[in-house]
């Protein structure tokens, strides 16, 4: 389906950043010409060829939440809250891939037993099962691992929809355009360390080290999903900034400056504390 099968609204059209090199949909009245990666400039690209997206969540935070999350900063410049008022905050529906599988891990490895001064290393292997359950990966290079790590990376996979283009309707997406093997390659490091450190746990000796495994992986399953953020990009005495929300959960990733007076003042507060607690520590002790 496209924006030309959806009654009121316009063709869906791809963008292109001439800054970061994104490329980014917007369904319906394009709300901007400016990339929400980057605040780029962006111009009308060719009509996007990207593979199919499965599922999508819808944005539950509002778009307030990141001029109020960088109103809350102690010791913010007093001028601050009305610099965040005036730039608009992107939607931006970001695109990922969820994979599951099913590995049956052959492992080996040493640990060490008794004292220091009586120290010995010990052999293990054994085999074990795991089971991987919507490992998110992002589908795109444009997606910065702090959007990733830091305030999407726990998502409950209950809360993803059937996609509609048509729920799109005045945010920006991008699609994906990563193959099914360009996925699992990507997802490769994440998934060795996570199995590393379940064979770790299995093993339940301290200090396992020369750590080894083999792994045969079956019953793959994956989604092309898109998540919802907002993002505000702003400028404060000429060096651009920005903030991150998690539109399914108010997870956040900022960029603020700080007021020096304030923090000459909080710390003369603080330093004067911890002189008077002293000071009456000390007089108790005289008591």
């Amino acid at each position: 389906m496209t924006g030309e099968d959806l009654p009121g609204l316009s063709k869906t059209r791809a963008h292109y950043c001439n800054t970061c090199g994104g490329d980014v949909l917007f369904t319906g009245p394009a709300l901007s010409e400016s990339c929400p990666y980057c605040d780029g400039p962006v111009v009308l690209g060719t009509q996007d060829t990207g593979y199919e997206t499965m599922a999508f969540i819808p944005f539950e935070i509002d778009a307030m939440y990141a001029q109020d999350w960088v109103k809350r900063r102690i010791a913010a410049p007093n001028d601050l809250e009305d610099i965040v008022a005036k730039p608009r905050v992107a939607g931006l529906h970001a695109p990922f891939w969820t994979f599951d599988s099913e590995e049956a891990v052959e492992h080996w490895g040493q640990y060490n037993v008794g004292s220091s001064s009586n120290r010995r290393t010990k052999t293990t292997k054994g085999k074990m099962r795991i089971s991987f359950d919507d490992l998110l990966m992002p589908a795109s290079p444009d997606v910065p691992p702090f959007i990733r790590n830091g305030i999407l990376h726990d998502f409950e996979s209950s809360a993803l929809r059937p996609y509609r283009e048509s729920y799109l309707a005045g945010f920006a997406a991008e699609r994906h355009h990563q193959r099914v093997a360009d996925g699992l390659d990507s997802n490769e490091a994440d998934k060795r360390l996570l199995i590393r450190n379940r064979v770790k746990q299995h093993i339940n000796k301290s200090g396992v080290n020369n750590l080894g495994y083999h792994t045969h992986t079956s019953g793959i399953h994956y989604r092309r999903i898109l998540l919802p953020i907002w993002i505000l990009h702003y400028e404060f005495k000429g060096k651009p900034m920005k903030i991150v929300v998690s539109s399914i959960d108010g997870h956040t990733y900022g960029e603020r400056p700080f007021s020096i007076p304030k923090i000459a003042s909080y710390s003369g507060l603080l330093s004067a504390i911890t002189i008077i607690i002293g000071l009456a520590w000390g007089a108790g002790g005289l008591l």
